[in-house]
């Protein structure tokens, strides 16, 4: 039998150390522009790349963003040249993320810096960045959490999820083996 976890005060949340980088106003504006154009299928994948830097994100050149991609905060994106994201995917970015040169992450993929101290009975926030280095791959429905360094090269096949860094060069799969 296991011993129960810390009685929750969810009430007692203060999100302290978590700061989303801009105003409420551009927040708003975001969101709008995210749910009533950038999603869509018919906004052209190059004007998506453009609406990112508007909101201050820095997107390098020949970056592919496909429809239905989610994107929390563009002002804590970094993404480098020849990246492609795919359709469905989330970038949970509240701390940031950066996509080196020749990146993919395919479609449905998740992308979430965010998480919390499963220990605080207020369940305060344990966020951390995320990293794909150059020529790395997120396969289809696969996950990256906060804090993880996918190194150049290596793979996080489709619906794996790497928890901690995944080195250079290796294959991450959905049974946990490199």
């Amino acid at each position: 039998m296991t011993a129960p976890g810390p009685a929750r005060r969810l009430r007692g949340f203060s999100g302290a150390g978590y700061d989303k980088g801009r105003g409420l106003l551009m927040q708003a504006a975001w969101f709008t522009v995210l749910h009533v154009v950038f999603v869509k299928w018919w906004c052209p994948p190059r004007l998506r790349p453009v609406l990112l830097r508007a909101f201050g994100a820095r997107i390098g050149e020949r970056v592919l963003i496909r429809h239905r991609v989610r994107v929390q905060w563009p002002w804590k994106l970094t993404i480098g040249d020849d990246v492609w994201v795919g359709e469905g995917a989330w970038l949970i970015n509240l701390e940031p993320i950066t996509l080196a040169g020749d990146v993919c992450v395919s479609q449905e993929a998740v992308l979430c810096t965010g998480s919390h101290q499963r220990r605080s009975p207020t369940f305060e926030f344990d966020n951390g960045p995320i990293r794909l280095d150059t020529g790395s791959w997120v396969a289809a429905r696969a996950m990256v959490l906060r804090g993880v360094t996918v190194g150049a090269g290596a793979v996080v096949g489709a619906g794996a999820v790497a928890h901690r860094d995944v080195p250079p060069g290796t294959v991450h799969t959905a049974g946990g083996g490199r």
